[in-house]
């Protein structure tokens, strides 16, 4: 059976699934002030967190509409639809993508979708999306495709440290005394994903520190390493990205370790110098 994989643009796939006609990304808005900015081929990093770093207001996200998964769902025919999105108490894009695949079906639409809430972002749907690929080329039926990632995504672990909190700041998601004192003492808290929504692992005095904590975290947490992939997702960082992959490997037996650059939505969360590891 041909199949098809959609994800939205906070899944940083690498630019050879990009351009695999198996895959499709459906891009978010970035918001700068005045400016919009779409999540696609055309973003531009490097002049998005000059803007970002910029502006006095919080820069933020708005999700696809329904039409623009619709418009992914009409396009092959005699295909299985797996869509990836971000987590649902992240962002919209997954009520967005489960709305346009009841009105895909509601308009006679033939081909079987499945909406995955990755409850996780970035590094996390990267992974997801890989699962599912390998689960279609071993030959399992859409329904067992479904059951295997829908048991994968419940055991998968996303962790985070980013450099600067300023962009948490901006958007009134932290204090500014509380950004004041933690950018002061160069601390780096350690975060992961809680079933879908953010909380604190932990916290260090500077980057190494933390990393090397964070490290610790995904290596008491991960069963069976030595049989899974590990995905690192870097804002404009790839020394820190190979780095941290060499210490991964030094500390835990682990399958594969894939490096991904993000794109529009992860660099606005993640920022500059940030890392996302997902396994």
């Amino acid at each position: 059976m041909a199949y098809k994989i959609v994800v939205d643009s906070c899944c940083d796939l690498p630019e050879e699934y990009r351009k695999d006609e198996h895959f499709a990304v459906v891009p978010l808005t970035l918001v700068v002030d005045d400016d919009e900015i779409i999540d696609d081929e055309t973003f531009d990093q490097l002049d998005f967190l000059r803007r970002v770093k910029e502006s006095k207001n919080g820069a933020h996200s708005a999700c696809p509409s329904p039409q623009r998964y619709i418009d992914e769902f009409e396009n092959v025919t005699d295909t299985d639809i797996y869509v990836v999105t971000l987590s649902s108490k992240l962002s919209g894009s997954y009520n967005a993508a489960v709305l346009a695949g009841e009105m895909y079906k509601e308009d006679g639409g033939t081909n079987k979708v499945h909406v995955f809430d990755s409850r996780s972002a970035a590094a996390g749907e990267v992974l997801i999306a890989f699962m599912i690929e390998r689960a279609v080329k071993e030959g399992l039926s859409f329904e067992e495709v479904v059951e295997r990632i829908e048991k994968f995504r419940a055991g998968m672990g996303t962790y985070f440290v980013l450099e600067t909190l300023e962009v948490l700041r901006k958007n009134g998601r932290l204090s500014n005394l509380k950004a004041a004192l933690v950018s002061a003492l160069n601390i780096k808290p350690i975060m992961a994903g809680d079933d879908g929504s953010i909380v604190k692992l932990g916290q260090s005095r500077g980057m190494d520190k933390a990393l090397a904590h964070m490290i610790d975290y995904i290596k008491a947490d991960t069963v069976d390493s030595a049989n899974k992939t590990l995905v690192i997702a870097h804002c404009n960082a790839p020394a820190r990205a190979l780095k941290l992959k060499e210490l991964i490997e030094k500390a835990m037996e682990i399958k594969e370790v894939v490096i991904v650059d993000t794109a529009g939505v992860s660099s606005l969360y993640a920022y500059d110098g940030g890392i996302v590891v997902s396994v």
